[in-house]
């Protein structure tokens, strides 16, 4: 947690005590700096005193200037330079969202480090858009490389990755050139991959498109699909609707979790209620289906050939491979004990 040496709320009142009434009051209200610390919207404001929202934003903005010129605001340039270097020590550019509570959990002293955000020449806002959250920087050209490389790392994606976070971030400065030093940290690189809407991270920890469902993961299908993904092997529903309560904090049902991986083509049924991941390699059908395919693949095989490889597809019981293999309706077997298709 960062530490200021300022006391905002004091820093404040020295630097608005010379406006006039009404001045104040439309900055204390446009940015929360009221004992309850809400934020007023400029209609709100402006149904007070009986002017228009665009009167409201009129005296918004020369009241901001009148500060500035102030000398009170002048005196108080220590508290804009600890925030320019605590920027700087967070990366130069941070999103909105990480920076204000970085400096403190309280709503109030956060609204009003905003204010201080937005008197200062030092900072610069980057508004909102489609790809990034709202951020601040202090850094003109390190923020147009951070902005270049999330666009060009968000384009190496494909809609399925999923990316553990050390290799994500690795990737991440692969698309940054010549950074300096002191910025090639993992705290730093998270921070910066938090700017993005385009790129995020799902509830375990791995990066990819923030619209894969790997990622904004709805419902039990998409926790199925992470929780077997880790485990690395088929699983029972059962199983799986467990793992899911217990990794996710979500209470799975049995049967609602049976419906979802029986219904989606990720998933492949494998044996009595046993279910793979089809990017796995493991074959859809029934047993008859599965020996077919792999004798049609790899020529006439021995018996044991036979069950080894079927074995590898799918969670069959050995006698069932067995019934299947020596229906003379499907399969012959030659004088060498080999079996091909019939």
């Amino acid at each position: 947690m960062a530490t200021i040496s300022f006391k905002p709320k004091q820093v404040t009142k020295r630097i608005t005590s010379h406006l006039q009434e009404r001045a104040s009051d439309v900055v204390m209200n446009r940015f929360g700096l009221t004992p309850d610390g809400e934020k007023k919207t400029l209609e709100e404001i402006g149904k007070k005193y009986g002017i228009t929202r665009e009167r409201v934003r009129q005296v918004e903005e020369s009241t901001l200037n009148l500060i500035k010129k102030s000398l009170a605001y002048k005196a108080e340039q220590a508290v804009f330079d600890e925030l320019r270097q605590l920027i700087h020590s967070l990366g130069s550019i941070v999103a909105e969202h990480e920076l204000l509570p970085h400096i403190s959990k309280d709503k109030t002293t956060q609204n009003h480090i905003h204010f201080y955000l937005t008197l200062g020449d030092l900072f610069k806002k980057h508004r909102e858009d489609e790809h990034f959250h709202a951020r601040w920087s202090v850094d003109d050209v390190l923020a147009g490389k951070v902005h270049d490389a999330l666009r060009k790392l968000y384009v190496t994606l494909s809609d399925e990755d999923l990316v553990p976070e050390t290799e994500m971030i690795k990737k991440f400065f692969d698309q940054m050139k010549d950074v300096a030093d002191q910025y090639q940290n993992a705290e730093i690189a998270k921070r910066w991959l938090s700017m993005s809407k385009t790129i995020k991270k799902n509830p375990l920890g791995e990066w990819g498109k923030a619209s894969s469902p790997n990622i904004r993961t709805r419902g039990v299908k998409d926790y199925a699909y992470l929780v077997m993904r880790k485990h690395g092997s088929p699983m029972h529903f059962r199983e799986v609707a467990d793992s899911i309560s217990k990794t996710f904090g979500k209470k799975t049902h049995y049967a609602t979790c049976h419906n979802e991986l029986i219904k989606d083509p990720r998933f492949v049924l494998v044996g009595r209620g046993m279910y793979a991941l089809a990017e796995w390699g493991y074959t859809r059908g029934t047993a008859r289906e599965v020996i077919r395919d792999i004798l049609k693949k790899e020529g006439p095989l021995l018996k044991e050939n036979v069950i080894e490889k079927v074995m590898k597809e799918r969670y069959f019981k050995k006698n069932t491979i067995l019934v299947n293999l020596v229906n003379p309706k499907y399969f012959k077997k030659n004088k060498n004990g080999l079996y091909s298709v019939a």
